[in-house]
């Protein structure tokens, strides 16, 4: 498949794009309804489909099928990472018109460790071929360890790197509106909104240590690799919105999730030195599991609604008032400039005589 750099850069400008308008569209904090979060989702699935559409007409139908591969195993995989993100937001009893902020910095950094990491992978493959043992071997275990502890969840308070963070940088105990940082008697200081963002962003490192070599195992292709990420990470904020509050009713996708982990870690196995899967089989049975493991969950779960996750009785922060906003001081400090305009009140008797 020969991508041009034009091409590349094309995808690029593209995404940059997107994200602005997105950003230009929240650039005020409110709390995002369900039919708005539904009307995003709606245009993120449709731009990554119509991308597929596109590698299929000028690429083939087998350069298009490991595209859609790649981006349903990147989407369903990003449902998992969704009602993670749900768990950490209702830990902290971050308020909902915040967090779509916080989201769009946590997808802006997705995409970039993502294409570190999808660079990394394929510099591997091309200079080590044993190392899709290594990634085969790896699928496999983590499909049976996420079958094993499907009924875990994420403890936040058990978070090494947020531990690490709340020891090392100065924080307030008070969100104040959708900043990061704030300066209080002089002194910079993070907001727990900060740290709620390296929080979900460490999650996503975690979840692409798993997604990447899944995504190496349906195409070799850099470049269907990064645009499936990309037009899959893309759409995770408006899934946020849309999907939060039904964590409960599907109750069997992660087990889907384990089994096309494994699939794909099978596909890899046999694909080094015995049978090569063809595309079309790879991209049905991923799309049977899937589908049989949220049928199944929204039947087991029939008449269930909406259910916010429960916060805590006393979360560890809480919201700021006016006036403790009103006090903050300016995060950045202009210098001040020395000269005659510094003092307007020397004498004039200082100045020299003519």
């Amino acid at each position: 498949m020969h991508t041009p750099l034009w091409l590349w850069l094309a995808v690029l400008a593209f995404i940059v794009v997107m994200l602005a308008i997105d950003l230009v569209a929240h650039r005020k904090a409110h709390v995002i309804g369900v039919k708005e979060a539904a009307t995003w989702s709606a245009v993120w699935v449709a731009l990554g489909v119509g991308f597929g559409a596109i590698i299929w007409a000028f690429w083939g139908a087998e350069f298009g099928q490991q595209y859609f591969a790649g981006y349903l195993i990147e989407k369903s995989l990003a449902v998992d990472n969704v009602f993670v993100w749900a768990i950490i937001f209702a830990h902290f009893a971050v308020p909902a018109q915040f967090q779509h902020r916080v989201l769009f910095l946590g997808v802006l950094g997705a995409l970039i460790f993502r294409g570190i990491f999808i660079a990394g992978g394929a510099v591997l493959i091309a200079n080590f071929s044993w190392v899709l043992y290594i990634f085969a071997a790896f699928l496999l275990y983590t499909g049976f360890r996420m079958i094993r502890q499907r009924d875990e969840h994420l403890n936040p308070d058990q978070s090494k790197v947020l531990g690490a963070f709340r020891r090392l940088v100065p924080m307030t105990d008070t969100f104040h509106g959708q900043r990061l940082l704030v300066r209080k008697g002089g002194l910079i200081m993070a907001t727990p909104l900060l740290a709620v963002l390296v929080l979900i962003e460490t999650t996503d490192v975690v979840f692409a240590v798993d997604s990447i070599p899944a995504i190496f195992a349906v195409t070799d292709e850099v470049f269907l690799v990064f645009t499936a990420n990309a037009f899959a990470i893309l759409g995770l904020r408006a899934m946020y919105f849309l999907l939060a509050d039904l964590i409960h009713r599907f109750v069997y996708l992660k087990i889907g999730l384990a089994l096309v982990l494994m699939w794909v870690g099978v596909k890899m196995l046999l694909k080094i030195d015995v049978f090569y899967i063809p595309t079309p089989i790879s991209l049905a049975v991923i799309a049977s599991i899937l589908a049989v493991s949220v049928i199944a969950s929204l039947r087991a779960t029939r008449g269930q609604g909406r259910q916010h996750l429960p916060t805590p009785a006393d979360p560890p922060f809480r919201v700021a008032t006016e006036e403790e906003d009103a006090q903050l001081e300016p995060l950045l400090r202009r210098r001040r400039r020395v000269g005659r305009t510094e003092h307007p009140d020397r004498n004039d008797a200082t100045r020299p005589q003519r």
